[in-house]
């Protein structure tokens, strides 16, 4: 099966709460003069149909940036499955595929590798991974996955990995790629990203 930009909604996620930033909302942290999740957008956003960002603080902020801002529906921060419930939820497209805003160097060809894994065999999710990494918030999805979710959510679930691994899905490598994928978690990331930039 082929799976075309106009069947994926990029899901931005950016509903946790910072910690290792000091607790700010990663989103807006600068790099370059421009904050991460600008960073994420103008890469994502060439590569799907439309974009959705999840946030749970700052949503009109999030608005500026032009798209629609959806909150978890999981209440407490219940991590990246909760944004990818919320998006899952008002996404029109078929696919989904989800990234952390704070990982601003993601690679412009993700989601062509990743939707190349469908064509293998019949999965529900296709994982970016680098070496032994699975990188489990860089991820396509079919949005039928929406029921099953629901059910792990509600059962108390909350890793993402332990999710998955219920599902028929692939790892795809990124080897060539390791970089992309550096997230910005604290001040010290931060600081050396920007002096790389």
């Amino acid at each position: 099966m082929t799976i075309a930009r106009r069947d994926i909604t990029g899901i931005v996620l950016a509903g946790g709460q910072g910690r290792r930033m000091g607790n700010v909302d990663k989103g807006f942290v600068e790099l370059a003069g421009r904050p991460l999740v600008a960073h994420v957008i103008a890469r994502l956003a060439p590569q799907v149909s439309t974009i959705v960002v999840n946030a749970n603080r700052n949503a009109a902020r999030y608005a500026e940036l032009g798209y629609p801002v959806v909150a978890d529906s999981v209440g407490g921060y219940a991590g990246p499955l909760a944004g990818l419930h919320a998006g899952l939820a008002a996404a029109a497209t078929d696919f989904v595929v989800t990234s952390p805003c704070d990982s601003p160097f993601l690679p412009d060809d993700l989601v062509a590798r990743l939707a190349a894994a469908f064509d293998a065999r019949p999965i529900d999710i296709a994982v970016a991974r680098t070496f032994d990494q699975p990188h489990p918030v860089f991820a396509l999805a079919r949005r039928s996955l929406m029921p099953h979710l629901a059910r792990f959510l509600e059962g108390g679930g909350r890793k993402i990995d332990a999710w998955y691994a219920t599902l028929p899905m692939s790892e795809v490598g990124f080897d060539d790629e390791a970089d992309a994928f550096r997230n910005i978690n604290t001040p010290a990331e931060l600081a050396q990203s920007a002096a790389a930039h």
